[in-house]
C-alpha cells in the first residue's frame, strides 16, 4: 500500500512546486513592474491583438485553402513530375528575408493590411505545400493498390484513403506555417499593417523596456495558444487508426 502512495505524493510534490514557480512568476511581475504596466496598456494590446489575430487569421487562412489543394494537385499523376520544381520555387519566396517580401509587397500594393496579408501568405505557403505532398507520397502503396482492387475511383482513393493517412502531416505543416506566421506579423508594422508589432517596435525605439514586453508577451502567448488549438484539431479529427497520438 504504501509503493502504491508514493506515485500520488509525487505528482502531488510536482503540483505544489508548479504552483510555487507561478507564485513566484507572478510576484516577480508585479514587483519589477511588468504586469501593472501590461495593465495600464490593455485597451492598447487589445486593440492590437485583435489587429493581430485578424492579419493571422486573413494570411494563414488564405494559405490554407490554397496550399492544401496544390499540393494535392501536384501529387496528381498529370502533374507530378511538376511537382518538386513547385517547391523548389516556394522555397526561393521563402527563403527571400521577409522584410524584403514586405518592401516588395508595399511597392507593388501601397501601404496596409492587403500588402502585409499578402507577404505572410507568402510566408505561410511552403510549409503547408510541403507537408502536404510529403504526406500524401508517403501512404503504402499497398493501400492505394488495395484501393484500386476495390474498385474505387481516383476521386474517392484520394478522399478516403490518401488524405486520412497523411492528414498528419499536413496538420503538421498548418502548424508550422502559423507559428511563422504569428512570429512574423509584427513586422507588418513597418508597412502600416497594424498588430502587436506597433508596441513592440515603438518600444525598441523608445527603449521602453515595458512597452516592448507590452507586445511581445502577448505574441508569444498567441503563438502558444494558436498552436494548441490546432494541435487538439489535429489529435481529435484524425481517425484513430491512422493518428499515432492516440
Amino acid at each position: 500500500m504504501a509503493d502504491a502512495l508514493v506515485p500520488g505524493m509525487v505528482a502531488q510534490m510536482r503540483r505544489n512546486a508548479a504552483y510555487l514557480c507561478l507564485f513566484l512568476l507572478g510576484a516577480w511581475a508585479w514587483g519589477s513592474g511588468l504586469l501593472p504596466g501590461l495593465l495600464e496598456r490593455w485597451e492598447d494590446i487589445a486593440y492590437l491583438g485583435q489587429q493581430h489575430v485578424e492579419l493571422v487569421a486573413l494570411s494563414g487562412g488564405a494559405a490554407i485553402l490554397f496550399g492544401v489543394p496544390l499540393g494535392i494537385l501536384l501529387t496528381r499523376p498529370r502533374f507530378r513530375r511538376v511537382g518538386d520544381a513547385a517547391v523548389q520555387i516556394l522555397n526561393i519566396g521563402a527563403t527571400i528575408p521577409t522584410l524584403a517580401v514586405l518592401a516588395l509587397a508595399m511597392s507593388l500594393l501601397g501601404l496596409g493590411n492587403t500588402p502585409a496579408v499578402f507577404a505572410l501568405f507568402i510566408a505561410s505557403l511552403l510549409p503547408i505545400v510541403s507537408n502536404t505532398m510529403a504526406g500524401l507520397r508517403d501512404v503504402p502503396p499497398a493501400l492505394l493498390e488495395a484501393a484500386r482492387g476495390m474498385g474505387l475511383s481516383p476521386r474517392h482513393t484520394l478522399l478516403q484513403v490518401e488524405l486520412p493517412n497523411s492528414l498528419f502531416v499536413i496538420y503538421t505543416g498548418i502548424r508550422t506555417a502559423l507559428a511563422i506566421n504569428v512570429g512574423t506579423v509584427p513586422l507588418a508594422f513597418l508597412i502600416g499593417g497594424g498588430g502587436l508589432g506597433e508596441l513592440i517596435f515603438t518600444g525598441i525605439a523608445l527603449n521602453e523596456f515595458g512597452t516592448m514586453l507590452a507586445g511581445a508577451i502577448p505574441t508569444a502567448l498567441l503563438a502558444v495558444l494558436i498552436d494548441f488549438i490546432v494541435a487538439q484539431l489535429q489529435f481529435w479529427t484524425i481517425p484513430r487508426g491512422v493518428n499515432p497520438l492516440r
